[in-house]
């Protein structure tokens, strides 16, 4: 059997997550759909970095599927490709190790959450952007975000708990960007809690409103308490913006 790595790009408005489920349009379920043709009565089966949720978008979402068929991975892009909707592309193709495994081998991801917070929404923004109706300190987020870089336990950033073995994660790289009446956050770590860059959103955009000082950020994290953070920003602002594997990992032996 052949492993087969694609680089994923997708809108995720009008899915329903990531994750297959009977009587609902999903990633997963519309990527395994157009591979068919591709691979006979094989029955794909598409294996991701990680599941994003309904309304959340993919610019370098990472799966790997076997297979018997003889296709280069040039043809499974192109081929594929033309049997998708507009809503999603396949960016890369490549064979990679038989043992690579692109949920298990994934080292570090990074997410966006994108706000906008000028004085009035942008309808061109609207499925990808957060309209926020207060001005924002982008400086004091991006002061307080820092209080989240490094190891720690992220349980006041994280719903539906416990959903995983332990809340902690390492983050390795955060930062709130601005540019015009657009801000970004970007959230980089070895693993993410359910809804963590979300929640993480929410409470820094409490901080840019004002509504708390940005030393509160680190006492937020000390407390390992959901109901201490604030509110979980909507999905449409967030982009899983690219995964990274060891190099070993991708490379055939």
């Amino acid at each position: 059997m052949r492993n087969i790595k694609l680089t994923v790009s997708y809108d995720g408005t009008d899915f329903n997550g990531w994750q297959m489920q009977p009587g609902f349009r999903t990633v997963q379920a519309t990527l395994e759909e157009a591979l068919q043709p591709l691979t006979g009565a094989e029955r794909v089966r598409v294996n991701a970095s990680g599941r994003t949720d309904t309304g959340v978008h993919a610019v370098g979402q990472v799966v790997n599927f076997r297979t018997a068929a003889l296709h280069t991975p040039e043809v499974f892009l192109r081929a594929t490709n033309a049997r998708l909707p507009d809503d999603i592309v396949i960016r890369d193709a490549a064979e990679v190790p038989e043992d690579f495994d692109a949920n298990r081998d994934a080292k570090r991801k990074l997410y966006r959450y994108v706000i906008h917070d000028g004085p009035t929404p942008d309808p061109f923004q609207r499925r990808y952007a957060h309209h926020c109706r207060y001005a924002l300190d982008a400086a004091a987020m991006h002061c307080a975000a820092l209080a989240l870089r490094g190891t720690h336990d992220f349980h006041s950033f994280e719903t539906e708990w416990p959903n995983r073995q332990t809340s902690v994660r390492t983050v390795t790289h955060i930062a709130v960007n601005r540019c015009g009446a657009y801000l970004w956050l970007d959230v980089e770590a070895d693993g993410f809690l359910y809804n963590m860059v979300r929640a993480i959103a929410g409470t820094l955009i409490n901080v840019g409103r004002g509504y708390w000082p940005a030393e509160h950020v680190a006492g937020i994290l000390r407390a390992e308490d959901r109901n201490q953070a604030g509110p979980t920003a909507p999905p449409h602002g967030l982009f899983l913006m690219r995964v990274t594997y060891d190099e070993a990992a991708t490379s055939d032996r």
